[in-house]
């Protein structure tokens, strides 16, 4: 299976007048045949950037040098992005202090990991009437953590569940 060119190049561009950019060219409309004459005489490519311009855009490149080069740009960038992962955290309203306390070192190293925390608290049957005791918990939660996080969604009734999100610190460098 021989795969696609995403560009149009040479022949195979269509417009029969185009805007023709790149090095040692005057950047002017040209007709079709002159560009490719043009490209030939470099021993370079007539590649279409920018099918949907009037007149189309084209660029005299070499072409697999331009792909080569597009591939290690695309790549770099996704090194450098960094993935969000979102951790989650289950409370109840009336959770003791030793759950409380071990769901916090959870969250703790969850982030000094560079992962967001989502806590919730879950409200089961008539236990919604203690909204007030959930959002208590919460915000605990959050000033226990101020060292390794900030909020970045304030606890907020969401159906049943309670619900509040803690980004990591930035570190220094």
């Amino acid at each position: 299976m021989i795969k696609e060119d995403p560009h149009n190049i040479n022949r195979r561009i269509k417009a029969p007048v185009i805007r023709v950019v790149g090095d040692n060219i005057k950047p002017d409309i040209y007709q079709l045949a002159d560009a490719l004459r043009m490209a030939e005489e470099q021993g370079l490519d007539l590649v279409e950037i920018s099918p949907n311009a009037n007149p189309p855009v084209c660029k005299i490149i070499d072409y697999k040098k331009f792909l080569y080069e597009k591939k290690k740009k695309e790549k770099e960038t996704k090194a450098k992005s960094v993935k969000v992962v979102v951790k989650e955290i289950r409370l109840g309203p009336n959770t003791d202090d030793h759950d409380f306390n071990f769901k916090l070192k959870h969250a703790q190293n969850f982030l000094q990991d560079g992962n967001k925390v989502k806590v919730d608290v879950f409200f089961r049957g008539r236990s919604i009437i203690y909204k007030d005791k959930g959002e208590i918990i919460l915000l605990r939660f959050a000033q226990e953590l101020e060292d390794y996080g900030i909020v970045e969604r304030m606890p907020k009734l969401e159906g049943k569940r309670m619900i509040m999100i803690i980004a990591p610190k930035k570190k220094k460098n």
